[in-house]
């Protein structure tokens, strides 16, 4: 069944509703990893006519991702790229962690957007950002189209490139996987144990009882203020 096409639907609405006159799109890719960063796009497009082909990257073949994004480079009037490293999903949390890296690709952008279109249904950026959350944007959504296509070829690209440059990444096959999980990557973990670009928060640690020492455990706040015997903020 063809998908149909994206729209500038939800970008007009924002721009008769809240008069906004920069609107950007936001995806992110990385989620859910066992390794490598999460990356978010924005993507700036106004209300031209879009590229063919262009839907949500999950939907796309790797070839076709590869052929499309450099043409969206290109046609978007503007885009930035954010990341938040293993080590800062580990000690954040994957909710900061990604707000982290939108807010880094939101301020890459030449002219902060007076509002946001954020792929799904839970708005992790927050204020001061004025954000329309769409579930299944990354379909619906021109904007958040173009920047689900640009962040997932960009990510792809740099955990192949990483897999290749160093001898400690060659066995996990990032350049098949991108970190996800997989049979190979699987059987490297059990063999190797994670590299220093592994996400040593995550649940896969527990079924690798070798490699279990090496699991973080991240502290609430509230936890750490009464472990280091500080207030948590109270009023009295």
């Amino acid at each position: 069944m063809p998908y149909e096409p994206p729209t500038h639907t939800v970008e007009r609405s924002l721009r008769a509703t809240t008069g906004a006159r920069t609107v950007a799109g936001v995806d992110e890719v990385g989620r859910g990893a066992w390794a490598g960063p999460v990356t978010v796009c924005a993507a700036v497009t106004g209300l031209r006519r879009p590229p063919e082909g262009l839907t949500d990257s999950k939907l796309l073949t790797p070839r076709r991702r590869a052929e499309l994004e450099p043409v969206l480079r290109g046609w978007v009037t503007a885009h930035a790229l954010g990341d938040a490293s293993p080590q800062e999903i580990d000690d954040l949390g994957m909710t900061a962690a990604l707000r982290l890296a939108a807010v880094r690709a939101l301020e890459g952008l030449p002219v902060r957007p007076d509002a946001v279109i954020l792929d799904g249904k839970h708005d992790y950026l927050g204020a001061p950002w004025k954000v329309r959350t769409v579930i299944k944007g990354d379909q619906s959504c021109i904007a958040v189209a173009a920047a689900s296509v640009i962040a997932k070829v960009h990510r792809d690209r740099m955990m192949a490139e990483l897999g290749a440059a160093s001898a400690d990444c060659a066995d996990f096959a990032f350049e098949a996987n991108a970190g996800y999980p997989s049979p190979v990557h699987r059987a490297a973990l059990e063999q190797r144990g994670p590299s220093a670009h592994h996400r040593l928060s995550w649940a896969y640690l527990d079924a690798l009882p070798r490699w279990q020492h090496l699991k973080k455990v991240r502290i609430s706040a509230e936890a750490a203020a009464l472990e280091s015997g500080g207030q948590l903020g109270f009023e009295f």
